[in-house]
């Protein structure tokens, strides 16, 4: 069964720059947009950063454009998040996410999800 596996997260203090990691299970949704979301509790998810299944195409929240960047590595199955310049307000539970039907993923209606990844950033 195809699951997604996030890491990478952690305390880390303002301005670090952590690389967040979800891993696909072999063989599978190699060939899915992929996103990263984030939620803090009683907020709702907000999409972060999405990436075409070739990686030519990528797409990124307000809030941290120029900030993060999003990669995909096919050949691992892997995507990435790396985060510059990380603030207090980017403390929040990291969810990877992919799917079928691209437009779905990126409002936050995909297929599959990891288990997120706690990212806490001290001031």
């Amino acid at each position: 069964q195809a699951q997604l596996v996030e890491s990478g997260g952690g305390l880390v203090q303002a301005g670090a720059s952590p690389r967040l990691s979800c891993a696909a299970s072999p063989g599978t949704l190699s060939t899915y947009i992929k996103a990263w979301f984030r939620q803090v509790p009683g907020r709702e998810r907000e999409f972060v950063a999405g990436i075409s299944w070739s990686g030519a195409s990528t797409y990124y929240a307000d809030s941290v454009k120029g900030r993060f960047t999003i990669s995909r590595d096919n050949t691992k199955n892997t995507v990435y998040l790396q985060m510059n310049s990380l603030k207090p307000e980017d403390t929040a539970v990291y969810y990877c996410t992919t799917g079928q039907e691209a437009r779905g993923v990126v409002a936050g209606r995909g297929d599959y999800w990891g288990q997120g990844t706690q990212v806490t950033v001290s001031s």
